[in-house]
């Protein structure tokens, strides 16, 4: 009786078969074990829009799909899809470090199932698990890992941003705009916005160069309003101006 062999190369030797080579094919199943629960392999898939079939080498070290982590590499040209055999089953670390603004789509090689792509801005770490649960359409799941992706919605609670860069608005709860942002090159003169503690007002400041102004500008008839139930006040260089009410 003749070896067999797992979906990700293992071999399964037959009783009596193999007499004094047991030692170095045990040996060989050690170092695909081992790669398969911590081993890296990367992936070139540089090119235009193909599909790059990765396949296990029975009773052989090496096969790219039987690693724990693959990166994908390469500049392309098109989108990509990466496939693995109908009867793998494991899980792994993705890493998508191509250049070039397609998509990486992961799956198995045919059938209808779950798939896990990178967008083609996408260029991150994903865990994926690889479920071989149906003969004809497997799917892919991806696994929540808490971390922040380029395309996903997450709600950040209690983290600090230390100089985050926004581009060109921010956002309310609905999705609406509430401010936008204008870049100038070289812009050296900004706000600076400081909360105040009992009794204090919160103030907006211009800071930069020694001497900076602060323009604020209606649109169209629309008017500059200063609304409060107390008399406003417009505090600049020592002089106050007084809106009585």
């Amino acid at each position: 009786m003749a070896s067999t062999y797992t979906a990700l190369g293992v071999e399964l030797m037959a009783t009596g078969e193999n007499a004094g080579t047991w030692g170095t094919k045990t040996n060989t199943n050690l170092n695909i074990i081992e790669q398969i629960s911590g081993g890296f392999s990367a992936q070139s898939i540089a090119g235009g829009a193909q599909t790059t079939a990765l396949s296990v080498s029975d009773g052989s070290t090496g096969a790219v799909m039987s690693h724990r982590m693959i990166e994908f590499t390469g500049s392309i040209t098109g989108n990509q899809i990466v496939t693995i055999p109908l009867d793998a089953q494991t899980f792994y670390f993705l890493r998508n470090s191509t250049s070039g603004a397609y998509t990486v789509q992961f799956k198995y090689a045919s059938g209808s199932g779950d798939t896990f792509t990178f967008s083609a801005t996408d260029k991150s770490d994903a865990l994926v698990f690889a479920t071989a649960n149906d003969g004809t359409n497997p799917d892919i799941y991806q696994i929540a890992t808490g971390n922040v992706t380029l395309t996903g919605t997450q709600t950040l609670t209690n983290k600090t941003l230390t100089s985050p860069k926004i581009g060109t608005s921010i956002l309310d709860t609905n999705g609406n705009e509430l401010f936008l942002l204008t870049a100038t090159g070289s812009a050296v003169n900004e706000l600076t916005y400081a909360n105040g503690a009992t009794g204090d007002p919160a103030t907006f400041t211009a800071s930069g160069e020694t001497n900076v102004g602060i323009t604020l500008a209606a649109k169209g008839t629309g008017v500059i309003q200063l609304a409060s139930s107390m008399n406003p006040t417009i505090s600049t260089t020592g002089k106050t101006l007084v809106f009585g009410f």
